[in-house]
């Protein structure tokens, strides 16, 4: 997105852009009141020469467009996060599990940082290749501060001090099926070499609840090859509408880990399996400690 691009739109002050904007931020900051209002107020996003994020982050857009996940969060998903104080500042490196086949596990915990987390903060999700492709994705997420996830642009908004958000499951975790649930796919290694290249902390997540949100009992894996997707599963109501599950976020101890990012995968593996092990713990707990759910 261009820099003339982005101004433009950030800095329209009237039409039916600017009306909708301000349509969205008022509904966003009668659900969160004043307490949101002094957050959001509170949150800087980096800026290059020319005043604008380089990857095309847009505050102003961001926090109008954050009212609908402001509603899942506390009233569809009811989310309750655990252990969120522990998230360090400065650059940290998110680590979760992924289900529910619509990727509104990584919409909560990036709202769990903005809400409740100190300082509040802009997560950057590191999204699939494939999904800026889809009709209007790209724009969107850029203005509110997500990033296709390659390994230079990770290093780029870790050396920035960014909080980065990582499923190294993939779309493997995404679209696995019911039966597979709390099961962790498995991790690629690429998450590691750049924490330990920009040496920085990986806190493991879990997300409890997700996994129920759109059971998937199975998928079209030749309809979903023929239309580029990576998965096409079939829940019960054929779409992946979610459930009103409710969300537990379980966020652990800070990981720092030493050596060279420049290892072999052989010398890396243990490391990704102790991050792995972490975030089955974390699931275990959750589970274990949350009632129906639906509660």
């Amino acid at each position: 997105m261009s820099t003339a691009l982005v101004r433009y739109d950030r800095d329209r002050p009237r039409g039916l852009f600017g009306r909708l904007r301000g349509a969205m931020e008022k509904w966003t900051l009668s659900q969160g009141g004043p307490e949101l209002e002094a957050r959001l107020a509170r949150l800087v996003a980096p800026q290059n020469e020319y005043g604008v994020d380089p990857f095309g982050l847009e505050l102003d857009f961001t926090k109008a467009a954050i009212a609908p996940v402001l509603w899942l969060y506390r009233t569809y998903f009811r989310v309750e996060t655990h252990g969120i104080d522990q998230v360090p500042t400065g650059r940290v490196m998110l680590i979760s599990n992924h289900s529910g086949q619509l990727p509104l596990d990584g919409a909560m915990i990036a709202m769990s940082l903005l809400l409740e987390a100190e300082p509040p903060r802009v997560v950057r999700a590191m999204v699939e290749k494939w999904a800026p492709t889809l009709p209007f994705v790209a724009p969107f997420f850029a203005r509110i501060g997500q990033v296709v996830g390659t390994p230079e642009n990770c290093r780029r908004l870790l050396a920035a001090g960014e909080t980065i958000m990582v499923f190294p499951e993939g779309t493997r975790g995404l679209n696995k099926t019911y039966d597979k649930r709390y099961r962790l796919q498995e991790f690629g290694n690429g998450f590691l070499r750049i924490a330990l290249e920009t040496r920085t902390p990986i806190v493991p997540v879990a997300v409890v609840g997700a996994e129920e949100q759109a059971p998937a009992f199975f998928e079209f894996k030749s309809v979903a090859r023929a239309l580029g997707f990576p998965a096409l599963p079939i829940t019960p109501t054929l779409v992946p509408l979610p459930l009103p599950v409710k969300y537990h976020l379980w966020f652990g101890a800070p990981m720092r880990f030493s050596g060279s990012p420049d290892d072999d995968d052989a010398e890396l593996e243990p490391k990704v399996s102790d991050v792995k092990r972490a975030i089955e713990r974390l699931i275990e707990r959750g589970l274990a400690s949350r009632g129906s759910i639906f509660r």
